[in-house]
């Protein structure tokens, strides 16, 4: 694709503007295009676009072969000065590289002018322009390095077939030329003769990649750019050198021969793959030099063991002085030392042995805890390590276990201790053979010996010293008759003196007598009963019984024993049972009986149940096998109630006793169910209920709940309205106004009491007439108590009775009466202010 376009601006701006046209073409990559422009291009000027990636998509060169156009990498067309066709068609090439993969492409594009037919013909020495590659092709290039000249130093030359018909002027770029290094490169521009200035260090540039131009004089390029590769040939300038001077490897002694050490690496910078860098390892000196124990590899520098007899204790350490030489080895190649130490690790070859080959050692007796020899060994293995630390043991002479032996972990010497106490009497002198070994296992390698314990004897003398008593044994077992009564007498624990072997100036005392069951004798330690002794206490354990005794001498030294007192079981308890069991109906129609025997198995079970005759009418006893246990069954389902049951029940010698059971036949499921207390009658006693706090919660609050419903009744009944009720003579009363203070004479104490049954009250509602002649009335209403009355008057919403005119206990004779100062100081306002307000209506 290419896109034709001009510059405004120019002389010809109205004819460019109109006539310029741009063509944008679809073509296949890498084929002629051709691009229609104005016969005068200004400088800048932008020809058209070629897509280049349809040509070739990596690029890393582009070049246009005509200078008058320069092509970018989006593939934009632009003139780099002023152009005037001179021909109606100008053609190019647009050289594209890939140098990575060797690749090169090409792009003919065709200018075809308008508007101006004169053409300019190029000045060339013939006037057909041919085209030939026969020389301009890539040539082989080396340069040896540090090259002592002289500079300038001729390469080669490049010419071009176009120089026959042309004026060719040669150039070239690249590293060397116009890259860093600058100036190492140049080529004279008419012969296209190249050079180098100076020396060239090969380990700092390997080759040079550069390019080659030829153009004519107007800038026209007849041939490709010309890839010049100039490799520089190495010189074997640099000798090789060991990566570290020193290196330190390590290998067991006593390995076997052939044993891989280490391997040791050289460098060398020369180009690889060359005689310059094919190295030769190889041991000059071995420190100390005899025997030879080592070998290298002269190609990989693998150092191995000769000889099998490396022994780290004869010496721990070898250097080996190591050279390394290129050029395969020869005597003119560059070479280079380095240093190899190589240590030897330590194997458990060597069995540890005593410094001496008997001891000898004094202890008191009866001493422990005690030490009483330490015995030293050599080990040539390698110290404080598990190949030289030494593990000491016992082989004889400690049947009785009264020594140990240890190692103390500074030192690694074997520390003999006595810890149980030795007797005089019994052993004066006791010989022990102890043997040594190290903690690692000794070492299987091919020159070690077989390994051998190292022994020693010690002969430990026992010295005599004056003892205290001697409790022996420990403990003493006496036995007892089952309830022994007290004073009675029991051989004591008895202890001695060793060295005299009796019991003479000894005293005793109690340690330990938990129920008090005895009183000892000092002087012979003989026991005297206190209580009397019953198998069967809580202190009993296993039918024996402890006492702790300590006997001391007249020095005060004391020993500690036990005397046990076994006491044999007397058939003195007969078997036991329960005094009442429950028959639930529901569930079973029988109860087991299990008696229980304190004495001992011999005189247990199996137990004999005997059912009396007068209990044979209503039940049933059967035995089982084991003689443990029974059943009592009923004859027939009797009534829910108690029941006595005659049993006797003896043990395996027939000794027992009678027992009345009561039996409770119930209805129920379980026994916990029944709740029956007392014969044909339920248990009414409340159950052992503990009531929950929610539960006392709900209680109180249905009480308020209770109470507030109660309260709210009654105040509705106090305040309800009671209307007046006339009595039956009401027709024939008249209310009178007057201003008499008194009362009427009918009227009399007596009858004057507080209303106290709502029973009597009658509603009735009357007119009292008409006052004055109008016509408003006035209700009253009155309830007949007991032949007196109550006077409610209502007026204004306001609410007086007798009651409120006096207090509350003042003026009550009795019940419901009132005096008659509280009736006048009731009436007498009331009956003048109905007065008043009917004379008031009157008038109005």
């Amino acid at each position: 694709m290419a896109v034709a376009s001009a510059a405004p601006g120019s002389i010809f701006w109205k004819q460019l503007l109109f006539s310029v046209l741009v063509l944008i073409l679809f073509c296949h990559a890498c084929q002629k295009i051709s691009l229609q422009v104005p016969s005068h291009l200004q400088a800048e000027t932008l020809v058209g676009k070629v897509n280049l990636e349809e040509c070739l998509k990596s690029a890393s060169l582009i070049l246009s072969s005509d200078p008058a156009f320069r092509i970018l990498e989006d593939g934009s067309i632009y003139t780099t000065h002023d152009l005037i066709l001179s021909s109606e068609r100008k053609s190019f090439s647009i050289f594209l590289s890939d140098s990575q993969r060797q690749e090169q492409k090409e792009i003919e594009v065709v200018l075809s002018a308008r508007g101006n037919t004169a053409r300019k013909k190029r000045h060339t020495k013939d006037t057909v322009l041919k085209r030939s590659k026969r020389r301009w092709a890539p040539i082989p290039c080396s340069l040896m390095e540090n090259s002592l000249g002289p500079f300038p130093q001729h390469i080669q030359q490049i010419q071009s077939d176009a120089a026959q018909n042309y004026t060719i002027f040669y150039s070239i770029s690249g590293p060397g030329v116009d890259k860093e290094p600058f100036n190492l490169f140049y080529i004279e521009k008419d012969t296209g003769d190249i050079f180098c200035t100076r020396s060239i260090d090969r380990e700092q540039y390997e080759q040079f990649s550069l390019y080659g131009y030829a153009t004519t004089t107007d800038g026209y390029a007849p041939e490709y750019p010309l890839p010049l590769v100039i490799k520089i040939e190495d010189d074997n300038d640099n000798a090789p050198y060991f990566e570290n001077k020193v290196t330190t490897f390590s290998v067991p002694e006593n390995c076997r021969s052939g044993t891989s050490v280490g391997q040791v690496t050289a460098v060398d910078h020369d180009e690889p793959g060359t005689l310059h860098t094919r190295l030769k390892y190889k041991i000059l000196q071995q420190i100390p030099d005899q025997p030879k124990h080592f070998s290298i590899h002269p190609d990989t520098g693998v150092i191995t063991t000769s000889t099998p007899f490396l022994d780290r204790e004869k010496c721990d350490t070898y250097q080996l002085i190591m050279e390394v030489r290129d050029m395969g080895g020869q005597p003119f190649g560059l070479f280079n030392t380095g240093t190899i130490t190589i240590s030897l690790e330590d194997e458990n070859d060597n069995s540890p042995y005593f410094t001496e080959t008997s001891y000898f050692a004094e202890v008191e007796e009866n001493r422990i805890d005690v030490e009483i020899l330490r015995m030293k060994v050599h080990d040539q293995d390698l110290p404080n390590t598990a190949y030289s630390k030494a593990v000491y043991t016992i082989l004889q002479g400690n049947e009785n276990g009264n020594f140990e032996i240890s190692t103390d972990p500074n030192t690694n010497e074997g520390v003999l201790c006595v810890v149980k106490p030795l007797n005089y009497e019994l052993s004066r002198q006791v010989v022990l053979q102890i043997g040594v070994l190290n903690e690692a296992q000794f070492s299987k390698a091919a020159n070690s010996q077989t390994p051998t314990m190292c022994t020693a004897t010690v002969t430990v003398k026992v010295k005599d010293s004056d003892e205290g008593p001697e409790c022996q044994p420990p403990v003493k077992v006496i036995q007892s008759k089952d309830g022994l009564p007290a004073g009675q007498e029991l051989l004591g624990y008895k202890a001695s003196d060793p060295e005299t072997r009796n019991g003479e100036g000894l005293k005793y005392q109690k340690l330990g007598d938990e129920d008090n069951w005895f009183e000892i004798n000092e002087h012979t330690g003989d026991l005297r009963t206190l209580k009397i002794l019953d198998r069967e206490s809580k202190f009993v354990k296993n039918n024996q019984y402890n006492i702790s005794v300590v006997a001391t001498d007249t020095v005060g030294r004391s020993c500690t024993g036990t005397l046990v007192v076994l006491l044999e079981d007397d058939n003195d308890h007969t078997p036991q049972i329960d005094k009442e069991v429950t028959i639930c109906q529901h569930n079973t129609d029988f109860a087991v009986l299990k008696p229980v025997d304190l004495d001992g198995p011999d005189n247990g079970p199996p137990f004999q149940f005997f059912l009396d005759n007068s209990a044979k009418k209503f039940w049933t006893l059967e035995t089982k096998e084991d003689g443990k246990t029974a059943v009592l069954r009923q004859q027939h389902n009797l009534d829910y109630n108690y029941y006595s049951v005659p049993i006797q029940i003896n043990d395996r010698h027939g000794f027992g006793k009678k027992h009345v059971l009561s039996v409770r036949v119930c209805d129920c499921t379980t026994p916990s169910d029944c709740r029956m207390s007392i014969k044909g009658e339920r248990d009414v006693k409340p159950s052992n209920v503990i009531l929950g706090r929610w539960a006392i919660l709900a209680m109180v609050l249905g009480s308020a709940l209770l109470l507030c419903i109660l309260f709210t009744c009654f105040c509705v009944t106090a305040k309800r309205t009671v209307k007046k009720c006339f009595p039956e003579d009401v027709a024939q009363q008249n209310l009178i106004v007057s201003n008499t203070e008194g009362p009427g004479e009918e009227v009399m104490e007596a009858n004057i009491r507080l209303p106290t049954q709502t029973s009597n009250i009658c509603d009735t509602s009357m007119s009292v007439g008409t006052l004055g002649g109008q016509g408003i009335k006035t209700q009253q209403s009155f309830e007949m108590v007991k032949g007196g009355y109550t006077l409610d008057s209502s007026k204004g919403g306001g609410h007086q009775t007798l009651e409120s005119g006096k207090g509350i206990g003042q003026g009550v004779t009795d019940t419901g009466r009132y005096a008659y100062t509280d009736w006048q100081s009731f009436t007498q306002p009331r009956l003048g202010e109905e007065s008043i307000r009917g004379h008031t209506l009157i008038k109005n």
